[in-house]
């Protein structure tokens, strides 16, 4: 665990360093409005189902820990016309899923999509399996797609025969069935023939006042406006009644420069990676840094009674506890008004601090007041 850790600090402290070098990039890039927006209206719809796969080789659900596996191939085998006890089952070769998919926008009936399957019981692996007919439903509790075929996991475990030693290499309980569903049905999605709404994946209100002026410069009038930090309405000329598809594609291509984020740190510590962007800057502030240690280390000696001891002497268990405590000199940064990103990155990495030590400042650093970003942890 330890080396672990050394290795991600490593990891990360190269990663600080890579950024404090690389040049800076403009604020502003140009992109299409069909990169950073959607059309309202046009959306996926999510579908899940509940099935079973079989075919496994006795890597499947226990009764005892999945009682509803029996139930389901009992209920299977009766709608073929094959009466079994629920209690004969042994489902080792079988295991129960919840089935997962993505309807795209415009989907049509006979069109296919990929889906994942998921374990839902006890079972060790979905390897080598195969989906049963699974119907996928909707929130409305429609059916719009059946899903069947065989599993690709990308995954294994091995269990040695007979030992408790086992080798296993990513997932191998979740699987997916590459265009293993077929849509039965479309969802309807109607668009407004008079007005395009364009929605910002990210609202921000300089970039939808920018997003209005390049679709009125591509389409040459004052059509768009924008409504809220997130929407922008476009209205459609009378040019384009009927054509609402070459109207969409000249609004999606329309170019624009974005404007950047605001300020942000993020901070993930359970594996110590600091992210902080080009805009993050800090007012005037010192920063000092030192480790205090303190080890305590523990021996047991054996007292023995002399020779000739009195009746009722026995060997004891002496502890013996010493207890050194060493703090290292602190080092102090000073870092100037208006401090970029290179610079904060500098001034810690030459006083020493690892990435854990870079949390713990920044958060101290916000706390003072002089951090000019949002610090986010995750």
């Amino acid at each position: 665990m330890k080396a672990m850790t050394m290795h991600i600090e490593r990891i990360s402290v190269l990663l600080f360093a890579a950024l404090t070098f690389l040049p800076i990039l403009p604020s502003q890039a140009e992109v299409r409005v069909k990169d950073m927006a959607r059309i309202q209206g046009v959306r996926e719809n999510e579908l899940f189902g509940y099935g079973l796969v079989v075919g496994l080789n006795g890597t499947g659900d226990k009764s005892g820990a999945s009682p509803f596996t029996p139930q389901t191939i009992a209920s299977m085998l009766l709608r073929m016309g094959i009466t079994v006890p629920r209690e004969k089952l042994s489902p080792k070769n079988a295991a129960a899923v919840i089935v997962t998919a993505k309807l795209p926008p415009f989907a049509k009936p006979g069109s296919t999509i990929d889906v994942i399957v998921s374990s839902l019981g006890d079972a060790t692996s979905l390897q080598g399996g195969t989906l049963f007919l699974t119907p996928l439903e909707g929130p409305d509790r429609k059916v719009y797609a059946v899903a069947q075929g065989p599993l690709s996991t990308g995954g294994f475990q091995f269990i040695a025969p007979g030992t408790a030693e086992t080798v296993q290499k990513n997932h191998p309980t979740v699987g997916r069935v590459p265009n293993g569903a077929i849509v039965e049905r479309e969802v309807p999605m109607a668009l407004d023939p008079s007005t395009v709404t364009v929605t910002l994946t990210q609202p921000d209100f300089t970039t939808a006042a920018r997003l209005a002026q390049a679709v009125n410069k591509t389409l040459g009038s004052d059509l768009g406006r924008a409504v809220d930090a997130g929407t922008v309405r476009v209205m459609v000329p009378p040019a384009y009644q009927g054509r609402l598809v070459e109207f969409i594609a000249r609004v999606e291509n329309s170019r624009l420069n974005t404007d950047p984020p605001p300020a942000k740190v993020v901070i993930n510590e359970r594996t110590g990676t600091v992210i902080m962007g080009d805009q993050v800057k800090i007012r005037s502030i010192a920063v000092a840094h030192g480790n205090l240690s303190i080890h305590i280390k523990s021996e047991f000696a054996v007292s023995q009674p002399p020779p000739f001891a009195p009746p009722g002497s026995a060997t004891v268990v002496v502890p013996q506890t010493e207890t050194t405590v060493k703090e290292e000199k602190a080092n102090v940064a000073l870092l100037p008004e208006g401090t970029s990103i290179g610079e904060v990155v500098r001034a810690l990495n030459a006083i020493g601090a690892t990435p854990r030590d870079l949390i713990a400042i920044l958060q101290a650093i916000k706390q003072a007041g002089a951090l000019q970003a949002e610090l986010e942890i995750m």
